[in-house]
């Protein structure tokens, strides 16, 4: 290995000696060293731990092959070690959640859209249908909600911009409380309305009484 002078200006002996011996990030080969170090064992004892051979456990402590991701969880939760990872700012970044949100086919929806729920699932093209509000019944007792996400990188921005990016795909029972709340605020927009129209209903009634009895 080479060193470049200039690295070692304005350094103490102290420093020039730390830097020259280290200690260095070990990378994904001092990872399994670590935990082969806290679990005291060899090579061969990890690889039988693992059920995987001697060479392959070499392999990976010189970098020519790396884990797989469901191999390095199971290192170190043998060690007792905490996965975790963070931003820039340190702040800690947790995997997506496994119960978020999925689409009719019980598919996951892409990891980079942001989902949305406004109202109850219905075959398209039937708001206009004599049927639909039997379909939006059925919907609401099957709790069943119509998830969506904007296919417009312009329109995805300007929300994020306005209300912020999303954290993870909600769950399903989170999208159904929020068609709920929206059921509740439309209901309470239309109550005056619906109240308005029963009195004159009423009053229709009692003009179509007095009509028949005179």
């Amino acid at each position: 290995m080479t060193w470049n002078d200039d690295e070692f200006d304005g350094l103490t002996d102290d420093e020039v000696t730390w830097k020259l011996m280290g200690p260095f990030h070990g990378g994904v080969p001092g990872l399994v060293r670590r935990v082969r170090r806290i679990l005291d064992v060899s090579q061969r004892g990890l690889a039988a731990l693992l059920g995987t051979s001697q060479s392959r456990v070499a392999r990976w402590e010189t970098g020519r092959t790396s884990p797989t991701m469901a191999v390095v969880e199971d290192l170190l939760a043998r060690a007792g070690i905490a996965l975790q990872f963070h931003d820039g700012d340190g702040e800690v970044v947790e995997p997506m959640r496994d119960d978020g949100s999925r689409d009719r086919g019980n598919r996951r929806f892409p990891a980079h859209v942001d989902l949305s729920a406004y109202e109850w699932w219905t075959p398209r093209g039937s708001s206009s249908m004599a049927w639909h509000p039997l379909a939006v019944r059925r919907a609401r007792q099957r709790q069943d909600p119509r998830i969506t996400f904007r296919l417009s990188p312009w329109r995805k921005a300007a929300e994020r911009l306005m209300w912020g990016t999303p954290v993870d795909h909600p769950a399903r029972h989170q999208l159904v409380a929020e068609v709920r709340w929206i059921d509740e605020q439309r209901e309470d927009r239309d109550r005056p309305r619906r109240e308005r129209l029963e009195r004159l209903r009423q009053r229709w009634r009692e003009q179509l009484d007095a009509d028949h009895s005179a």
